[in-house]
């Protein structure tokens, strides 16, 4: 079986997300970022980048959230969860790994600058150019929907990565509404019966 840790909130949701639309038999594993668990040992095992998600697998774990994303949808073909052409299958990891690299970063400077630099005023000025970038990345986004979906008329492991980072624009500063496209993907993704089962165990361990 697959074992998925995973953080409310966190770019983890997306794999979450993946494994309910993949119907593949697995267990979630909570990892409760306001008590650190990230960083104790036990985690750290599984691990060592302290980060989620991670998916523990029969033939070891996988980390980072775009590679995930693609082994899902390599174990699950029949739930059509990444396209088959190869020029596509890459069409979608560039998105991936574009909001991996670029956005999930431009994010994290708001709330990790610690991680680039111990000066207070460097952090202050990382953390103020947040929602300039933001608005920037999701300008491209905006501008590469063409569709449904990321893929256009076929949904795909893009989407909950997508999902997750359109909701995370709000505490950013940025008004998703500025992207209309963004935002009828976002409202199209709340309505997705995998959606709505993950944020719901999601709400439960929150609370």
């Amino acid at each position: 079986m697959l074992t998925l840790h995973t953080a409310p909130g966190s770019c983890s949701r997306a794999s979450h997300i993946a494994l309910e639309e993949a119907g593949l038999d697995y267990q979630a594993r909570f990892v409760d970022f306001a008590k650190a668990d990230q960083r104790q040992p036990d985690f750290l095992a599984i691990n060592p980048k302290g980060r989620v998600p991670a998916l523990v697998t029969d033939r070891g774990v996988l980390t980072e959230g775009p590679a995930i994303l693609a082994y899902v949808a390599g174990l699950a073909p029949q739930a059509r969860l990444a396209p088959t052409d190869p020029f596509d299958f890459a069409r979608m990891q560039a998105f991936n790994l574009y909001l991996a690299s670029t956005i999930h970063v431009a994010h994290a400077h708001g709330r990790r600058a610690a991680r680039w630099s111990d000066d207070p005023a460097a952090q202050a000025s990382m953390a103020a150019k947040v929602s300039e970038n933001m608005r920037t990345g999701f300008d491209l986004i905006e501008a590469d929907l063409t569709g449904d979906w990321v893929m256009g008329d076929a949904y795909s492991v893009a989407d909950p990565y997508l999902f997750v980072f359109s909701g995370w624009l709000a505490g950013d500063g940025v008004d998703i509404t500025q992207f209309p496209r963004v935002a009828d993907h976002f409202e199209r993704m709340s309505r997705r019966p995998a959606v709505q089962r993950v944020l719901a165990w999601e709400a439960a361990r929150a609370g």
